[in-house]
């Protein structure tokens, strides 16, 4: 097993190495600054960047703890830090852009919100915290994760023992035994797939782009869309298309339907042109202007759009089905 991840004391990584990604779960204010503020001091010691994304309570007592030293850690709410798992991905990297020093490792305290979440958000959030296990990977960040055992549920608890390759307690490191390959974490703790009801608008195949643009703009304007919103609905749905026609010969079947406060639109490519999308898709942002294009950029811009996207494989056959806020959400308004 790595070093970082041997039992005994937490590592002091110094020099940049890969991603590495600890679990805390503490159940008392004592408890959280066991662990945070000797992670936070060493690392202001080191003069490597250190980033608290916590609670305001959880920030304020890190700031009391650490006296004249708090000026040198930056700090986020978490609440507001990426608010749904794609921007969350991307504000990490853009702190790690912002703030990366040549041979430093960085480290960050990235406590999600739980509370209040809906069980598909959760299983959405879960996915990402095993995600980061691969998205991250290359780059030199350390990375605790806490979890309140005073507010999370123990089935979120639980979980973070499987998205997490190690606990850390105190200055204490222990591998979470129950720690699962990202991959295979993300297939079984996918949402129940969201099944069109009869009444849903089928186009038949299309393979070209435009044929797919107008029809979600259609559905989308029948659904009440307008200006600004009923644009970005098309351009989400032709982003997540354009992704499944890249592959040669391919062609796309259309749905679309309406819940309350929503349109759902369902892309299928029945035919195995193409390699499978893997189950991380799409979470990290493009690369900055003058980099290559990626291959999911596009499906990254997608997720950017849409209240969720999900990708699945059925047989030979890739479904894209995702949800756009509808009219009456006052949030986008």
């Amino acid at each position: 097993m790595p070093a970082d991840h041997a039992d005994g004391p937490a590592p002091a990584p110094g020099r940049a190495r890969g991603f590495v990604h600890h679990a805390c779960l503490y159940g008392s204010d004592e408890d959280f600054l066991a662990t945070a503020l000797p992670f936070v001091r060493a690392g202001l010691e080191a003069e490597e960047p250190v980033l608290a994304a916590t609670t305001p309570a959880n920030i304020d007592l890190l700031r009391q703890a650490l006296g004249e030293r708090a000026y040198a850690l930056d700090t986020a709410e978490t609440a507001y830090f990426g608010r749904r798992p794609v921007e969350r991905v991307s504000a990490f990297l853009r702190y790690h852009d912002r703030r990366a020093r040549p041979g430093r490792r960085m480290r960050m305290i990235a406590e999600p919100l739980w509370g209040g979440r809906s069980e598909r958000q959760i299983a959405e959030w879960q996915r990402m915290e095993s995600g980061l296990n691969v998205l991250l990977a290359a780059l030199p960040v350390w990375m605790i994760c806490p979890y309140d055992t005073r507010v999370v549920s123990p089935a979120v608890a639980e979980a973070a023992c499987a998205t997490h390759p190690a606990r850390l307690e105190g200055e204490r490191l222990t591998p979470c035994a129950a720690y699962t390959d990202p991959g295979t974490y993300a297939e079984a703790v996918r949402p129940a797939p969201v099944t069109a009801p009869p009444t849903a608008v089928v186009a038949g195949p299309a393979g070209r782009v435009a044929e797919v643009r107008r029809f979600a703009r259609e559905r989308a304007a029948a659904a009440g869309l307008t200006g600004e919103r009923l644009s970005l609905a098309e351009l989400a749905v032709c982003e997540a298309a354009n992704h499944l026609l890249s592959a040669e010969g391919a062609h796309v079947g259309l749905r679309a339907w309406e819940e309350p406060g929503a349109v759902l639109y369902e892309l299928t490519r029945p035919d195995p042109a193409g390699a499978p999308v893997p189950p991380f898709a799409g979470f990290r942002p493009p690369e900055p202007p003058g980099g290559a294009p990626g291959a999911e950029d596009g499906l990254w811009l997608a997720r950017s759009l849409s209240e969720w996207l999900d990708v699945r494989t059925a047989g030979p056959a890739t479904l894209i089905t995702l949800r756009v806020a509808g009219p009456r959400d006052a949030e986008r308004l």
